[in-house]
């Protein structure tokens, strides 16, 4: 949806000058800026820290958080609000509650309640994007919005567009339920949400082989457009993902698509079933997952990913790590570790944190550091400097 009016804001104020300092004591860190100075790595009390080559604020969150302070100086009197967290990260989202910017509150049932903004409020959209319904109501609110939707969104919602306008249905590699997600599939007229290979591996063999509608709709739940029919709404698909999600299993869920489709109707009617979902991983997250895959080559004792619980750049991070490493630790803040030699942790397949104490083994150690797209550097100081606490003493 596009929106061309005076209140729309896209590129921020040109205040960037006024709001530098708060961002620079806020979010960056000395003691980061010097260890990249050192190739990524930094040793004391016989801990050697690694950092991975990539990590931390990625441009599409660093334009997101600075738009949001220059929102603050441009309206310093009105009211405003953001209609999710402005990035995966507690320590910015409770800096813009410091600031007195509000998020949009959350009924019981998990819906928005956009009752407390008022007519001409300021209303900002998150890094992940906002629904076309969601834009239409702060529209009829005649709200000043401003928009710090990642561009690399904004290239998949033009490619959904895209689908929409060739009748094809869109299917998305990512989570239906994560901000991003919802308000791609608001684009779309039709579509289908996998989270993984496994899901997509089962949408194929009912495209090849049909199956039980009924089970189809119930397995998918909550992951299609309304009105979705299976053996109507799968014959003419086009790929698409939300951008953070595994670039290596995005490309698979794409191939697989395209395979199947050849299957079913054959070389020369494939442009007529099937468009290919181009490059649609942002360059951030490509960027921070190699740099993950070359850091767990080294020796390492263990390895911790930062970055927040809901954040699914930071979750795949995870997944490598795991997946590589059999020490390694997800944590989304410094305050995760503490004296006593104790980590607070989110497992992979835990709802909840866990507690592990001791963590850092005696005798020397190398740990691999990686962060989040969403993870300031001064959350990752705060994390080494706790951990050379522990030796310290």
């Amino acid at each position: 949806m596009q929106i061309t009016n005076a209140k729309y804001h896209r590129k921020g104020f040109g205040l960037k000058d006024l709001i530098q300092a708060d961002l620079s004591r806020e979010y960056e860190s000395e003691l980061i800026a010097s260890i990249r100075l050192n190739n990524n790595c930094i040793t004391q009390a016989g801990i050697t820290i690694k950092l991975a080559q990539a990590f931390g604020f990625c441009w599409g969150v660093d334009r997101a958080v600075s738009m949001a302070y220059e929102t603050r100086k441009q309206f310093p009197d009105k009211h405003i609000w953001i209609t999710n967290e402005i990035i995966h990260n507690p320590l910015v989202n409770d800096k813009m509650v410091q600031m007195g910017i509000g998020f949009v509150p959350v009924t019981p049932d998990g819906t928005k309640d956009f009752s407390p903004i008022a007519e001409g409020d300021v209303v900002i959209l998150p890094a992940f994007g906002a629904s076309v319904d969601e834009m239409q109501l702060l529209q009829t609110k005649n709200c000043e919005i401003v928009d710090t939707t990642c561009p690399w969104v904004s290239r998949v919602w033009n490619r959904i567009d895209k689908y929409k306008r060739a009748e094809f249905t869109a299917v998305i590699h990512g989570k239906y339920y994560h901000e991003e997600t919802i308000a791609t599939s608001s684009h779309a007229d039709r579509y289908l949400v996998v989270e993984n290979l496994a899901q997509a591996e089962w949408v194929c063999r009912y495209v090849l082989e049909g199956g039980n509608k009924d089970e189809f709709l119930t397995r998918f739940k909550g992951a299609y457009s309304a009105g979705f029919d299976p053996d109507l709404h799968l014959q003419r698909l086009g790929v698409a993902n939300q951008t953070t999600m595994l670039q290596s299993e995005t490309e698979q869920i794409g191939k697989l698509f395209e395979r199947t489709m050849l299957q079913k109707y054959g070389v020369t009617h494939l442009q007529d079933h099937f468009l290919s979902p181009g490059d649609t991983i942002c360059d951030a997250t490509q960027e921070r997952q190699d740099a993950m895959l070359e850091l767990v080559k080294e020796q390492l004792d263990l390895v911790i990913v930062i970055g927040g619980y809901n954040s699914s750049n930071t979750g795949h991070l995870y997944e490598i790590a795991v997946e590589h490493h059999p020490t390694a630790y997800h944590i989304d803040g410094d305050n995760c570790i503490g004296p006593g030699n104790r980590i607070s942790h989110k497992p992979m397949s835990s709802k909840t944190s866990v507690l592990t104490q001791p963590f850092l083994p005696d005798g020397d150690l190398i740990i691999g550091i990686t962060a989040g797209a969403s993870t300031p550097d001064q959350v990752i100081a705060g994390v080494i400097q706790n951990i050379f606490a522990i030796r310290s003493k």
